[in-house]
């Protein structure tokens, strides 16, 4: 069975709004076709991105200008007849390959036998041979004409199938660097269906149920996305890799990505997938369309879905958010999403599958942080300084200044590492060696030791039963959804939200002044059972019957900088260091390496320059 006639009618495809109204077209129905969709897409990108050339050279298709003063901007013409071929072998080849009536129909939705299946078909149809990362091969239209996909362009090809025989239970499953097939009622089953990174292992047909329990980021610890049918069809715009090489992209395809993404945003198809809505604040910041929500906003909201809809354990709302900071350095706001990212990694365990994101950690600070610091001390010591005019003259050299005379900017820095040493605790493999330790004594040089000396840091103790009340609910239902009681900290009077999507406090009972607390932003919050402080005045409080006089004493109140709460025991080694007159470099660097420097031997480590610095620019990323 090919197209229907409804669909047929929207062709010849026309420009980028020729293709909007096919999306829009498709999207206004219950299912909309997946196999025809990104059947479209693969055409266009691979005229506009792939084999770009001289429109006359291509026997078939047709090229026309997107503007007609602007010939050298040219668009395929997207006709019927190709399409529908390459619809009829798609269809033909899965319906050929998948018997239905070999397969149990149980009153919950698909099998596992019957998913296993599909995706066997799929995989057997694939090249044996190809490089698996290479970019443009993540459609249908790959599939069909050359046997090639990547890997979550496989995962997204069983989906399309299971459509074509009717499954309606079977949906794609996304992290943040991984996919794999929901199905059963209320997608209560999970099957692997494709490799992840440079090894082809084939776990097709395993459930991720281990890689959940083992708190991977690769996994999101169960906070995954569990799409329907439109998210699926946003999943194949975002996929959508507009790069001719390394340097150069299709305006052509940024300008597609851009107004479906936009499509898709108004008819609230993003509100549960985060990183779509960071690709389209990228795009937006990049080139802006008047009359549409600013990029910022956008972010936020990327941000606030995360909290809301998967507990606040994705990563990369905070990355596109500290890009955008970046971009426009703005210095205290860049690292602080970084901060709140490095916040959130810190509940997962580092497993070799999660190099992706150990990337992104080693480029921002190894690379990122230092050469934003540099720039900015560069800019501070520029000439013109000084004067009562100086703001008004050179506004960037005065937010230089500003941004390394600013206690917040060092106590988010601190927070960020804080949360990389967290993250390797407790986790199979390690993280830090000693290029992390040059790096970040390079980064605390840039602050003064007058500015570093405000910032007060304190000790969270680990939760201990002993402390809690008994009849306190699992001790993790407090990590993950909050305190079960109030800390500490809070019955002083709750410190002010670190972010717009921190949660709100109750107000004080006295307008005193309190110190702001960098590095519990982001909603998911631990119990601070150990967490002490005293008064603002200086005055310590009456210790409560849990308190310790060790805690105590490691609180050292100031009310005029921000206060870090330590968290990792490497950064705690290091209190006394981070904030001394002179930076002892030595003694910094042997104290970040403890017990991994031994065991990273075994790996052999990469170079900087390897890692590409993807955050700089839009996230080409393909989930």
């Amino acid at each position: 069975m090919g197209l229907h006639s409804a669909q047929k009618k929207h062709f010849p495809l026309r420009g980028i709004d020729g293709v909007v109204q096919l999306f829009d077209a498709e999207l206004r129905k219950s299912e909309p076709d997946l196999a025809l969709l990104s059947l479209v897409l693969g055409f266009v990108e691979h005229f506009l991105a792939v084999n770009r050339v001289i429109p006359i050279n291509v026997p078939g298709v047709r090229f026309e200008p997107l503007e007609p003063d602007c010939p050298n901007s040219c668009f395929p013409t997207v006709e019927l007849g190709m399409i529908s071929a390459l619809y009829e072998r798609f269809t033909a080849q899965i319906r050929g390959a998948v018997d239905l009536s070999q397969y149990r129909n149980t009153a919950s939705g698909s099998s596992r036998e019957l998913v296993k299946k599909v995706s066997d078909v799929i995989w057997n149809s694939l090249s044996r041979s190809y490089f698996k990362d290479r970019a443009h091969i993540q459609s249908l239209f790959s599939l069909i004409t050359g046997t090639k996909l990547d890997s979550s362009g496989v995962a997204f090809a069983v989906v399309a199938a299971c459509q074509v025989l009717g499954l309606k239970d079977v949906h794609l499953a996304l992290s943040e660097d991984h996919a794999w097939v929901i199905f059963s009622k209320n997608g209560e089953e999970t099957a692997e269906v494709t490799w992840h990174g440079k090894g082809n292992e084939d776990r097709r047909g395993q459930t991720v149920a281990a890689g959940v329990s083992e708190k991977s980021w690769l996994y999101l610890k169960g906070s995954y996305m569990k799409c329907d049918r439109n998210m699926e069809v946003a999943f194949m715009v975002c996929a959508i890799n507009p790069s001719l090489d390394l340097h150069t992209d299709s305006s052509e395809l940024l300008r597609l990505q851009q107004k479906l993404l936009w499509l898709l945003y108004d008819r609230g198809d993003l509100d549960r997938y985060p990183m779509a809505m960071g690709t389209l604040a990228d795009l937006e910041d990049q080139d802006p369309i008047p009359g549409k929500e600013s990029p910022l906003t956008i972010h936020l909201k990327a941000v606030s879905s995360a909290h809301k809809h998967y507990n606040n354990e994705h990563i990369y709302p905070y990355m596109y958010l500290a890009g955008f900071h970046y971009r426009h350095r703005d210095v205290r706001e860049a690292l602080g999403a970084w901060a709140k990212a490095a916040h959130v990694m810190q509940e997962y365990n580092y497993f070799r599958e999660d190099e992706e994101i150990y990337k992104e950690f080693f480029d921002i600070a190894n690379d990122v942080i230092p050469t934003l610091l540099k720039e900015t001390a560069a800019a501070a010591e520029s000439p013109g300084e000084g004067g009562e005019g100086a703001d008004k003259q050179h506004p960037k050299q005065a937010a230089a200044l500003s941004a390394l005379q600013d206690p917040e900017c060092f106590a988010h820095l601190l927070s960020f590492y804080d949360g990389i040493c967290k993250w390797e605790e407790g986790s199979p493999t390690p993280v830090l060696h000693v290029g992390w330790a040059t790096y970040l004594v390079q980064s605390l040089s840039r602050f003064d030791a007058q500015v570093r000396q405000k910032v007060s840091i304190v000790i969270k103790e680990p939760e201990s039963l002993d402390d809690d009340d008994m009849s306190s609910d699992d001790p993790r239902e407090g990590r993950r959804r909050g305190p079960r009681r109030e800390s500490k900290l809070d019955e002083q009077g709750p410190s002010p939200p670190d972010g717009p999507t921190s949660p709100s406090s109750q107000p004080p009972p006295a307008p005193v002044p309190q110190p702001k607390k960098i590095g519990e932003g982001g909603g998911r919050r631990r119990s601070s059972q150990g967490l002490r402080l005293g008064d603002v005045d200086g005055k310590p409080k009456s210790p409560s019957p849990n308190s310790s006089p060790l805690s105590q004493q490691q609180a050292s109140p100031c009310p005029a900088g921000p206060v870090v709460a330590f968290q990792s025991e490497k950064m705690k080694g290091m209190k006394g260091l981070l904030c001394a007159a002179k930076v002892n470099s030595s003694a910094i660097k042997l104290q970040l390496t403890a017990q991994s420097q031994v065991q990273m031997k075994r790996q052999k480590s990469t170079p900087t320059g390897d890692y590409s610095m993807s955050f700089m620019k839009r996230q080409r990323k393909s989930i």
